[in-house]
């Protein structure tokens, strides 16, 4: 009795041994999402991390049980570099960058890491990827945008202020997605014979100052320029524009949600979604020189109905019946 008591002790360590040590086993591949922005906990606002998961649950791959996950984020673009070497220092299998920003400073730090980036900009100029056909190097991802997209938020810009002449520009050229769209904007302007005035914003503090020069410039109607920055701190931006009566027309649809007036432009919500489809076919072995970049297949119109009634605007039945989403 002593002896059969004894196996079976031995045996029940034994299978209590190997759950506990298969339930503390880690996944064998690790992502690591870089961000030289702080990102709210919790809430998350943006929502670009979720809709990446989302994606990789859609690919097949869970967290956890797939993939381990690990975010490093900075204060700003001056902690970039210092971001991308921690992340580098956990040897991941793959980093995901959000932004130009990112993707270069990873593109610099590593040449073999595998980068995917949801918003690359200018990608072939700053010598990021070969050719989007054939990317070449270590870094693939989307290119959220699209030709003749700035030529497009003009036109939008005169449908919701008919005859508007005077257009704000508000950019951010320390950005590497600022300056393309800068000279895309200023180059449509000038072929319909409208005035621009810009003003720049390369830190959060001169953000007010370029609106309070666009407001006692009396321009038209404001075009605020996709770049991390602005989007970062689009709440202010839509407040302060409410508050000095100037109409905006944004790229993105999350600043419409934070109370700006209208844009056009991709969903970024679908570009991080798409990046796991990236990531997995090189978790399975393809390298990413070897994956195309990707571009949108169609653009979104968000338009806010509580800031064009602040701003006593009507916005016009037919903008409103093509519009993909509507806030009222």
């Amino acid at each position: 009795m002593r002896r059969r008591h004894f196996i079976r002790l031995i045996c029940g360590l034994a299978t209590v041994t190997t759950l506990t040590s298969a339930r503390a086993e880690k996944p064998s591949k690790l992502i690591v999402w870089i961000s030289a922005f702080p990102i709210a906990r919790g809430s998350e606002p943006l929502g670009f991390m979720s809709a990446f998961l989302k994606g990789m649950h859609d690919q097949g791959y869970l967290e956890a049980r797939d993939f381990a996950f690990e975010v490093r984020e900075g204060r700003g673009p001056q902690d970039v570099a210092r971001v991308v070497q921690e992340a580098i220092q956990l040897r991941p299998d793959v980093i995901v960058a959000p932004a130009t920003l990112e993707a270069t400073a990873a593109k610099q730090a590593t040449s073999t890491i595998p980068i995917v980036c949801g918003a690359l900009a200018d990608a072939v100029h700053l010598g990021l990827i070969g050719s989007e056909a054939r990317p070449g190097g270590n870094v693939t991802g989307i290119e959220p945008y699209i030709g003749g997209l700035p030529a497009k938020q003009i036109d939008l810009s005169r449908e919701v202020i008919p005859g508007a002449q005077k257009i704000g520009l508000l950019a951010n050229d320390a950005d590497p997605k600022g300056p393309p769209q800068l000279r895309e904007l200023k180059s449509a302007a000038q072929k319909l014979g409208l005035q621009i005035l810009s003003v720049n914003a390369d830190r959060p503090e001169e953000i007010e100052a370029g609106l309070q020069i666009l407001a006692k410039s009396n321009v038209d109607i404001v075009i605020v320029l996709q770049t991390n920055l602005l989007l970062i701190n689009r709440k202010a931006i839509a407040a302060s524009a409410v508050a000095k009566r100037l109409a905006t027309v944004y790229g993105y649809r999350e600043h419409v949600v934070a109370d700006g007036l209208i844009s056009y432009g991709v969903d970024l919500r679908w570009c991080y979604q798409r990046c796991a489809y990236f990531v997995a076919k090189i978790l399975q072995g393809t390298k990413a020189g070897d994956l195309p970049i990707e571009f949108p297949t169609s653009l979104w119109l968000a338009v806010n109905l509580r800031t064009a009634k602040a701003l006593g605007l009507t916005v016009p039945p037919t903008l409103l019946a093509r519009s993909d989403e509507v806030i009222e």
